[in-house]
């Protein structure tokens, strides 16, 4: 099982990536921004994280202190003088270990202060004087947390790619599972819900990436993901019974209520639940571009699940379900089934849901038939081929 604590800390790019999207999204409310700021600064002012100043006084639209930047670049030189000195001496005096392992201290250290090209040049030198995957994979996992501070997730996308053939070369069991968590954030950012949430249930028994974030929001992230991508079955089993997740889910504010009221079909309270579940996934930079498509994604769920046990079911009754009103749900179900999303049809004059799920076994021999035209066709072109012959 999954330590809950470690003494590895998240990267603090990323808290600065956080505190920074909080900032400029001016539509979350109850965030004291002033507060973030001055925290922000104390972390670069103190780190020296010039190149990290210029993106955020850029994207945040702050005025740029000179005289502090001018400083902070003077000390990030003086630095990066003294890791190329001693990467000199290690070419000249030492062994070729050495040499690596200086390279590296200069390419972590241009990565520390969020100097991205830098820090890429300087990872592709180590890397070629580096022997071990292990090691290679290492360096890019410190290049995928770059890219997340600048919101690349092009480059995100091309270093997991990379760090994927790396793990077949040769990685060991415990970064391969650090490279499941990675491509879970990843999967969220492009709304792949289903595969987020296989990654990151398979990573909670072994969770070793600090890194990124603690394993509570492991878990959250892994809940959340689940809950509009598993069927019912699997969601028991893998998410409501797991004992990884029973461990620490009262942790995450009202994330169990959220999960048992939907699977205990309390759509009460899950709707209750739902609500106080939008602050805190509003407030996450990996899912507030998402929060509009994931609530409705949740909600269609929800919706299916009710209907499922209905040949005919009135309005009124599904209102009170729910706990909302009948021109909301009408407005709502109406929505979800103009899209396809819900098989069922409404009767407004009887004030009734029809369900009207697909005949599963028409479906399969709908399929079966498809299938058989396409290979007599194939068949035919074969026939020809040979004839010709």
């Amino acid at each position: 099982m999954a330590e809950t604590g470690s003494e590895e800390e998240q990267d603090f790019k990323l808290r600065l990536a956080q505190q920074a999207f909080l900032i400029k999204n001016k539509e979350i409310s109850g965030v004291d921004r002033e507060k973030l700021k001055a925290e922000i600064l104390e972390v670069v002012y103190g780190k020296d994280l010039a190149p990290i100043y210029e993106h955020l006084c850029k994207t945040l639209g702050w005025g740029v202190d000179a005289e502090r930047l001018a400083r902070m670049q003077k000390a990030n030189e003086e630095r990066l003088r003294e890791l190329d000195e001693k990467i000199k001496d290690a070419e000249e005096n030492l062994t070729e270990t050495d040499v690596r392992d200086a390279c590296l201290a200069k390419a972590d250290y241009l990565a520390s202060i969020g100097d991205r090209a830098g820090a890429t040049e300087a990872y592709k030198t180590t890397e070629e004087k580096t022997p071990g995957v292990g090691n290679k994979i290492d360096m890019v996992f410190s290049r995928m947390r770059l890219d997340m501070l600048y919101g690349d997730w092009v480059a995100v996308k091309a270093n997991l790619t990379k760090v994927k053939q790396l793990c077949e070369e040769g990685g060991d069991w415990e970064r391969k599972n650090k490279v499941k968590v990675y491509e879970a954030v990843f999967c969220m950012t492009i709304r792949d819900y289903k595969k987020a949430a296989d990654l990151f249930l398979d990573a909670t028994a072994t969770f070793a990436t600090p890194e990124l974030f603690p394993f509570t929001s492991c878990i959250f992230y892994a809940v959340v993901m689940a809950m509009v991508s598993l069927d019912r079955v699997s969601l028991k089993k893998r998410v409501v019974d797991a004992p990884e997740i029973l461990t620490v889910i009262e942790d995450v504010p009202d994330l169990a209520s959220f999960l048992n009221s939907l699977y205990r079909c309390k759509y009460s309270e899950f709707f209750q639940a739902l609500a106080r579940m939008a602050d805190r996934i509003q407030v996450d930079m990996y899912l507030y571009p998402h929060f509009r498509n994931y609530f409705r994604e949740v909600r269609i769920v929800a919706y299916s699940q009710f209907l499922e046990s209905y040949k005919s079911v009135t309005m009124k009754s599904v209102a009170a379900a729910f706990n909302v009103g009948v021109d909301f749900l009408d407005r709502e179900l109406s929505d979800f089934i103009v899209a396809g999303r819900l098989h069922a049809k409404i009767d407004k004059v009887a004030g009734v849901v029809e369900t009207n799920r697909p005949d599963a076994k028409n479906a399969l021999y709908q399929q079966t038939i498809k299938q058989g035209d396409l290979l007599l066709n194939r068949i035919q072109k074969l026939s020809k081929v040979i004839d010709l012959e």
